[in-house]
C-alpha cells in the first residue's frame, strides 16, 4: 500500500497551479505530497498547514508555511482519509488533525483526497469515527454518544495541537453522514467531528487514479 501512497502524493501535484498557495494535510500519504511538493517549490508561494508535524515537514523541503487567516481562500487543499465512501465523503482525524483539516478544506475551492484502495469502502463507520472535544465535556460527549448507538473510547495520552482530547466511536454504521455530522455539530463541547460530508472531497486519487 506504501506504493499507492507515494503515488497518490505524486499525482496530486497536477493539480498544483502556478503562484499557488496550497492547503496541506496531515499523515502519511501526505508525507510523499509534500516531498513532491518541494521539489516545485519555486512554483508556488507557500502552504498552509493543517499540523505541526506538517509544518515541520514542509520547512525541511524549503516551503514557507503560512497564516490561513492571512492567506484568504485557497484554490487548492490536499490530504489523505482514513475512509472514503463512492460519495467521496471520508472519515479523518486518525491522526488527530481533523479541525484544523477541516478548517482548511472548508476555506478552500477544491479538496483533493490522496489515498491507498485499503481506504475505500462501501459505507462509512467501520474505521472508528474520530471526534475532538474539549477536555471538560468528554463525559458528556460519551453519554449523547452513547444514546446515539456509538461506543465512546477516548484516546488517552493524546493532546491535539488545539489542546484538546480526542473520542474514538466505535460500532456505526453511518449510513446518513451529513446528517450524523449535523446533529452531533450540536453536541455543546464537541470541536470537531471527523466526517468530512457536508463538505467532501472534490477528487479521489488511489494512487495516480482518480475515482
Amino acid at each position: 500500500m506504501s506504493n499507492e501512497k507515494k503515488l497518490a502524493g505524486e499525482a496530486a501535484i497536477r493539480f498544483v497551479d502556478d503562484g499557488a498557495i496550497v492547503g496541506v494535510g496531515t499523515g502519511s500519504t501526505v508525507a510523499y505530497f509534500i516531498e513532491a511538493l518541494g521539489a516545485i517549490r519555486d512554483r508556488i508561494k507557500g502552504a498552509v498547514s493543517s499540523s505541526e508535524q506538517s509544518t515541520a515537514l514542509l520547512k525541511k523541503v524549503g516551503i514557507e508555511v503560512l497564516d490561513l487567516n492571512a492567506t484568504g481562500e485557497l484554490t487548492l487543499y490536499v490530504d489523505g482519509a482514513d475512509e472514503c465512501d463512492p460519495h467521496k465523503r471520508l472519515i479523518k482525524g486518525g491522526g488527530a488533525a481533523l479541525t484544523r483539516e477541516k478548517i482548511i478544506a472548508e476555506a478552500s475551492g477544491k479538496f483533493v483526497c490522496i489515498i491507498d484502495s485499503s481506504k475505500q469502502v462501501d459505507l462509512l463507520g467501520k474505521f472508528p469515527l474520530p471526534i475532538e472535544v474539549i477536555p471538560m465535556a468528554r463525559s458528556l460527549v460519551g453519554r449523547e454518544i452513547a444514546r446515539r448507538g456509538g461506543h465512546p473510547v477516548w484516546r488517552e495520552g493524546v493532546v491535539t495541537d488545539n489542546g484538546n482530547w480526542v473520542i474514538d466511536v466505535h460500532g456505526w454504521q453511518i449510513t446518513d453522514p451529513v446528517a450524523l455530522e449535523a446533529d452531533l455539530n450540536q453536541i455543546p463541547g464537541i470541536v470537531t467531528v471527523g466526517l468530512f460530508a457536508r463538505r467532501p472531497a472534490d477528487v479521489v486519487l488511489v494512487g495516480d487514479r482518480e475515482v
